[in-house]
């Protein structure tokens, strides 16, 4: 199952930086976060789905790309991310 819209504007009040923020990379890690973490559920029961987990892959390594710009533009927004998405650490 999908992120809903109701998930989605939720996420989107939490990591918010402004107003009318739907780019910057904390909202789009959180979305990022959120739709890994649906998918991993689907592979557990549909274990031969491959080309589904292709398009995981790909949001992992989009996830990673925005982590990597973000530690290296501003390391404590990373720090602060990383913390309340419970990642990497």
């Amino acid at each position: 199952m999908a992120v809903t819209k109701i998930q989605k504007s939720e996420i989107l009040k939490k990591f918010k930086t402004a107003d009318l923020d739907t780019g910057s990379p904390e909202v789009q890690v959180a979305l990022l976060t959120a739709r890994i973490n649906e998918m991993s559920g689907h592979f557990q029961i549909h274990k031969k789905d491959n080309h589904g987990r292709m398009g995981l892959i790909k949001c992992v390594n989009r996830r990673r790309k925005l982590l990597d710009y973000l530690k290296s533009k501003n390391h404590k927004r990373y720090e602060t991310l990383i913390q309340a998405l419970d990642i990497r650490k």
